[in-house]
């Protein structure tokens, strides 16, 4: 029975868990506020990047179909 213990003593992955257990219990957790206000600043973020990507998205958009429809018109002017 003791050799068993002593194996999983030198499991490199019951070390890994073990030690991981030790550092989440180092960690500091954000206080319920700290969480809320913390979110709604990511969310934020991610709205106002969504927000110019869109608008980036429909600038080149509109460039594109407005290249497209002067190659057409050349095209047609040239013959």
């Amino acid at each position: 029975m003791s050799d068993i213990k002593e194996i999983a003593k030198n499991n490199k992955f019951t070390n890994y868990l073990r030690d991981s257990w030790h550092e989440l219990t180092k960690v500091t957790w954000p206080t319920k506020n700290q969480a809320v206000r913390l979110t709604i600043i990511v969310l934020g973020v991610c709205l106002a990047f969504a927000a110019i990507l869109t608008l980036i998205d429909f600038v080149f958009g509109e460039g594109h179909s407005y290249l497209i429809q002067w190659a057409f018109d050349s095209a047609n002017s040239a013959q």
